[in-house]
């Protein structure tokens, strides 16, 4: 899987989990700790997201980590 391939569906994920909770991305970043332009950028793949801010993500999300890169 290429890089982008694989930031295009994290991303996609992110945002299908995030709606499904009713969160919106600032809601989002409070919970994972992070800012809140950075979910933004997660869920349009301009951003190469690291592994701690990955799992910071799907627990806010209170889901796997591997949920996250799934198709």
């Amino acid at each position: 899987m290429s890089k982008a391939s694989i930031l295009l569906l994290f991303g996609s994920n992110v945002q299908k989990y995030r709606k499904e909770l009713k969160l919106s991305q600032e809601k989002l970043a409070e919970l994972a700790g992070v800012h809140r332009t950075y979910i933004g950028m997660i869920e349009r793949a301009e951003k190469n997201i690291t592994l701690c801010n990955m799992e910071k993500i799907a627990k806010a999300l209170n889901i796997p980590v591997a949920q996250l890169l799934q198709e």
